[in-house]
């Protein structure tokens, strides 16, 4: 049986939802980024809204710029009522490349002084 979450101001349920990780500073929790888009009357155009969720993330594997779905759950805390259901896209992280600090044999060689 799937347990789905009501909304406790308007009495609909919650939806999964799909966002970008913004924050994994803390211990088994992230902070996602969902955008939406809705139609404005007045303006006639689209609108473009952020909305910014904790979601519990139990093995710690989201990565900031992670894109994620959320699944709704029981108040884990104060602020977190989702769930990182999966990942769906990892994030492409930057790796410099390692410098070593070996010099090589001909600068070694050459700089010492010929001995008589």
């Amino acid at each position: 049986m799937v347990s789905v979450k009501m909304d406790c101001r308007s009495g609909e349920k919650m939806k999964q939802v799909v966002g970008m990780v913004v924050s994994n500073k803390m211990q088994k929790s992230v902070v996602v980024a969902v955008d939406r888009l809705f139609y404005h009357k007045v303006y006639d155009r689209y609108v473009k809204r952020t909305s910014k969720f904790m979601a519990h993330d139990e093995n710690n594997l989201c990565n900031i710029g992670d894109r994620v779905r959320l699944d709704p759950s029981r108040p884990l805390s104060k602020r977190k009522h989702w769930v990182v259901a999966e990942i769906l896209k990892k994030a492409r992280i930057y790796v410099p490349p390692s410098t070593s600090t070996s010099v090589p044999e001909n600068v070694s060689s050459s700089s010492e002084a010929p001995t008589s």
